[in-house]
């Protein structure tokens, strides 16, 4: 029998510490993004994304690398060619992430309607 997780404790709990890792504004779309094309440059993700800043990705993109989910590839020519792709972890993480688009896109026009009865933005 699995042992409950104990939400309270901030360091040891899991789910606060994944989630605090890429629950952010940029984290899971890069994630989606990498998901659905393969390989991608700097430049190609932000594009793709559209609203994220050069430094917020460059955050983003380092923060990712540092948690093993995307690897960093960087080719040694004039200029530099640095390609993104998910690691085995990322691709794992994939699958849990689009079910979470999916049922988002099931239910935004309901949660959309209870903000606007409740005048919550």
């Amino acid at each position: 029998m699995k042992s409950k997780i104990n939400f309270a404790e901030t360091e040891n709990c899991p789910v606060r510490n994944i989630l605090d890792r890429f629950g952010d504004k940029w984290s899971t779309l890069v994630i989606l993004i990498l998901g659905e094309e393969k390989t991608l440059r700097f430049n190609e993700i932000q594009k793709k994304i559209g609203s994220v800043s050069q430094k917020m990705l460059a955050v983003t993109l380092k923060k990712l690398e540092a948690d093993g989910l995307v690897s960093r590839k960087v080719y040694p020519q004039v200029p530099p060619k640095v390609e993104y792709t998910l690691t085995n972890l990322g691709l794992s993480l994939l699958p849990k992430l689009q079910n979470l688009v999916k049922w988002a896109n099931e239910n935004m026009e309901e949660i959309t309607g209870n903000r606007v009865a409740r005048q919550i933005k």
